[in-house]
């Protein structure tokens, strides 16, 4: 299987060239469970957005430390992109960033998370399950950073996941799988990044964010449903 790595990570930053591109923490995520799996990168944010995806059998949104509701002038194309990938009933997944693109392109909302930043090891109970998702734990603990969420989900999304009363992960059909949450992250680049936003989480997220990395991710258990989704779409 043949995958794109749908690139919208904006962080050009000396921290983001010290640690591995979002490109090789996807396709390492894929290849953990799917060996024989080929990824290759499409860079959106670059500008990169093509007409379609034909040439691939399935795509994966990255993070970024964009809000899909920026002003950056690539979004309404990706938008677009999205829209027309949903119709064709390509299969999609979504994490962080790419979890609220899809959510906004096809009639969603994304707010600012009630409590301030998210950071560290989150807890998501699973409200509804998919064939793809049948194995996961009822509590799946996933490395998470972000400040704002999918307040409304599009029309025709089912909520797979919810984290402290959020939703934090949705299905459409068979052919559209999301996360809130960060799966291709290792427990050495959340505590990296987790160390570099002390200045903008404040004490106390911090403080709480590297008290919950003392456990570990089901990381595994969940690229394995990503394999799955996209063997079943």
């Amino acid at each position: 299987m043949h995958l794109a790595i749908l690139l919208t990570n904006t962080d050009h930053s000396d921290f983001a060239a010290a640690h591995p591109h979002d490109s090789e923490k996807f396709n390492t995520l894929i290849q953990s469970v799917r060996p024989g799996w080929r990824c290759s990168l499409v860079d959106i944010q670059a500008g990169h957005v093509p007409n379609d995806l034909a040439s691939f059998d399935g795509a994966m949104i990255t993070g970024s430390p964009s809000s899909i509701n920026d002003p950056l002038p690539w979004i309404p194309a990706f938008l677009s992109l999205i829209r027309d990938l949903d119709e064709r009933k390509f299969p999609l997944f979504g994490a962080c960033f790419g979890h609220q693109a899809i959510a906004v392109a096809l009639g969603g909302s994304v707010g600012t998370v009630p409590g301030g930043w998210v950071q560290g090891l989150t807890r998501n109970e699973q409200t509804s399950r998919t064939r793809w998702t049948a194995h996961l734990p009822d509590h799946v603990k996933l490395f998470g950073s972000h400040k704002e969420y999918v307040d409304r989900l599009p029309k025709g999304a089912t909520e797979l996941s919810r984290c402290n009363g959020l939703t934090s992960g949705f299905a459409i059909g068979s052919h559209i799988y999301t996360t809130q949450h960060h799966p291709e992250m290792s427990p050495a680049f959340i505590a990296a990044l987790t160390e570099y936003m002390a200045p903008t989480l404040g004490a106390e997220i911090h403080a709480d964010a590297m008290k919950s990395l003392q456990t570990g991710a089901d990381s595994l258990a969940f690229a394995e449903s990503i394999a799955q989704f996209f063997e079943q779409a």
